[in-house]
């Protein structure tokens, strides 16, 4: 049996989340890499958190609308929705990283 699209529930790719995503310290960790390196690989090295575990914080970052996914070859390459993000949220991805480097 297929799963419904999430998206099309939710309208326009956001899932109804917003800084509570952000508020867990390993998707935190997560968004702060790709904010300051551009793309992230799924298992990022320096993260001490197994693989399934990372692949929940993944998926929930995506239907928060927070990151993208590409596939380039085998990988996948995550990155933040900056642009969609700071339209929808206006301050948002600012603040919560301002916040954390204090």
């Amino acid at each position: 049996m297929r799963r419904p699209d999430r998206r099309r529930r939710h309208g326009q790719g956001w899932r109804p989340c917003g800084a509570p995503c952000l508020g867990d310290p390993v998707r935190l960790a997560l968004v702060r890499r790709m904010a300051d390196g551009g793309e992230s690989v799924c298992s990022p090295d320096g993260l001490d958190v197994p693989r399934s575990t990372l692949s929940n914080h993944w998926r929930i970052l995506r239907e928060a609308g927070i990151t993208q996914t590409r596939q380039a070859g085998k990988a996948r390459l995550m990155s933040l929705r900056r642009a969609d993000l700071d339209a929808r949220f206006p301050g948002l991805l600012a603040a919560v990283l301002a916040d954390d480097r204090r």
